[in-house]
């Protein structure tokens, strides 16, 4: 399974809005989680089976929560039994569908 999730604080008392310093805590944990992940500009996807995906992201979000208020949780789920290393592959299938 692929599941993308964003998590982030608000209530933060930050005057300039930034939640950089919560999102690399949440951000560590799913680094420090040895499931394979990948971090963009809005996203972390981590790769795994349902417990150990839905582990990190409930500690990811658990590490946000003492930066703010309130915690803001978006995920997204790939759930396709059989297939490994899809967080690569799908990206390639999608690279060679683009070569076509």
């Amino acid at each position: 399974m692929l599941v993308a999730f964003s998590v982030a604080p608000s209530g933060t008392g930050r005057a300039d809005g930034s939640v950089s310093d919560a999102v690399a805590a949440a951000v560590r944990v799913v680094r420090e989680s040895g499931l394979p992940n990948r971090t963009d500009a809005m996203f972390t996807t981590i790769e795994g089976d349902w417990d150990s995906c839905f582990d990190v992201v409930k500690r990811a979000t658990e590490a946000v929560a003492p930066y703010g208020s309130r915690v803001s949780l978006v995920l997204k789920a790939d759930i396709r039994p059989g297939y490994e290393g899809e967080l690569d592959a799908k990206l390639e299938r999608l690279e060679e569908a683009l070569e076509d």
